[in-house]
């Protein structure tokens, strides 16, 4: 008896001197960049996708309950939610197609593209995962049980994007290259400090603004999906929970909208870079150790400089060369901010 009670009590202080422990590496390991970035990616996709898709459901399923307006504002403030939620840890892409032409265009680096990709593919996924969850009888009533991607009980919609009939494959491509086009060209200058960009405080909401103008203007071909992960991850969780193969064969879509917007966002970010950003004036040069005045250097003396010989106003005084104030050419005050998203 003696003997299990000094087990369990050193079983207990093992415990209670692990738990600690384990937090403590728990804490460390969560400081690191690139966990706080693939965090980041996951929870701000994950928010998105769930008000998205489930603006969705309720425009397939609900009747007068959504609108194809809905649907729109649901991605776009889902996507400024988002932007706050991980806007200053990651930059929020929320989308592979825009994290693709920052590494493309040398502004993040290669290595942390799988980190993005990897939290932007689970939190979509898990976010089809929940909306099935919460809209699951809503979904067996509307289609009867039968869960199909063509006809008019189909559901497979509320995840993933389909190509309408009035529209051929390859203008489906362009029209998916176009719009992401537009939205990585309208991206760069919002987020542009040297241009003219959105106010300090109000990218996130003019960001949503601009997913809600690009699904009203340019929305009703494709369905705009925009965004590989987006659209990829729910096709996949849809294939697993019954729709079966058919999400991946109809009408050979599904691979539009992983490779068209990654051109079109790289295409997008070009032309940004070569007709606007290329065009924009450097800062000028001021002088070292000088203050600028209404475009008049009136250079500063250092404090420890000692006090100068008494001269007559008409005694000519001579300027060393080593004491001249130096020039040099200051860097913009910040780079472009480049929250890239949706």
């Amino acid at each position: 008896m003696v003997q299990s009670d000094k087990k369990r009590r050193s079983t207990r202080s093992s415990k209670m001197v692990s738990s600690p422990v384990v937090i403590t590496r728990m804490q460390a390991i969560m400081q690191k960049e690139m966990v706080r970035e693939f965090l980041a990616e996951f929870m701000s996709t994950y928010v998105m996708m769930v008000f998205g898709l489930g603006s969705v459901a309720h425009m397939v399923l609900g009747g007068k309950f959504g609108s194809f307006l809905g649907v729109n504002l649901g991605f776009g403030f889902g996507v400024t939610m988002g932007v706050h939620m991980a806007g200053n840890i990651s930059g929020a892409h929320m989308n592979a197609a825009l994290t693709f032409t920052n590494c493309a265009l040398g502004r993040m680096s290669w290595k942390k593209f799988p980190v993005y990709i990897l939290g932007q593919f689970l939190g979509s996924f898990l976010a089809a995962a929940t909306v099935y969850c919460l809209f699951y009888s809503a979904i067996i009533e509307f289609s009867g049980g039968h869960l199909t991607v063509t006809g008019p009980v189909a559901t497979a919609s509320i995840f993933a994007t389909y190509l309408p009939d009035h529209s051929t494959l390859w203008r489906g491509f362009l029209d998916e290259v176009l719009v992401t086009g537009m939205l990585q060209l309208c991206l760069f200058a919002i987020t542009d400090k040297e241009n003219n960009p959105a106010l300090q405080g109000t990218q996130a909401l003019v960001i949503g603004i601009l997913v809600v103008v690009i699904g009203v203007s340019l929305g009703m071909n494709t369905g705009y999906a925009m965004n590989p992960s987006r659209d990829l991850p729910p096709r996949f969780f849809t294939y697993i929970a019954g729709w079966g193969i058919q999400v991946f064969r109809a009408r050979d879509w599904w691979w539009v909208p992983v490779v068209a917007p990654l051109l079109g966002a790289y295409l997008g970010g070009i032309i940004y870079l070569v007709f606007i950003g290329s065009t924009i004036a450097r800062r000028p040069q001021i002088l070292e150790d000088s203050m600028v005045y209404e475009d008049r250097r009136i250079p500063v003396l250092p404090k420890t400089m000692p006090n100068p010989p008494m001269t007559s106003p008409l005694t000519p005084v001579s300027v060393s060369p080593i004491n001249r104030p130096s020039v040099r050419t200051v860097p913009p005050l910040s780079d472009p901010i480049h929250l890239e998203h949706f």
